[in-house]
């Protein structure tokens, strides 16, 4: 498969996650920045202009999901595609980032970095969405 050319903003505040998936996205062709917090992320939107962010929800400064409601309250923001990555895997965590316009939801524990990658491509691809999500594995991308 080609690499596909993507600028991707990496909001975590995880170091070696963030740092994983940083080498692991460029060593697939794509020009990755990383923000380690939510105020960063934030800024790094604006001057990056990502044509997808991949956010975590715990993070200092402001969660994810403030970050969320941010980027899709901006005009030149609001069309970026979300993924949230991580670690709550709750029905309730995933709802409420989904009812706050995230594109997707990736409990990280149940996803490889290739499996991320594949999500990415998904999204940026043909941003197809299942009808009627029935496993987690079926959750809207």
């Amino acid at each position: 498969m080609t690499p596909i050319t993507a600028k991707v903003l990496i909001v975590e505040d995880d170091r070696y996650i963030s740092k994983m998936y940083q080498l692991k996205l460029s060593l697939d062709g794509m020009d990755v920045q990383v923000a380690d917090n939510g105020r960063i992320g934030v800024e790094k939107i604006k001057e990056f202009k990502p044509d997808i962010i991949l956010l975590d929800v715990l993070m200092p400064e402001l969660d994810g999901y403030e970050v969320l409601k941010i980027i899709k309250a901006e005009p030149e923001s609001k069309d970026i595609p979300v993924l949230i990555l991580s670690n709550l895997g709750q029905e309730d965590h995933i709802q409420k980032g989904m009812q706050l316009g995230a594109t997707g939801y990736i409990v990280k524990s149940q996803y490889t970095p290739s499996k991320v990658v594949e999500k990415i491509k998904q999204v940026l691809g043909d941003g197809s969405k299942p009808e009627n999500p029935k496993t987690e594995e079926d959750i809207p991308l």
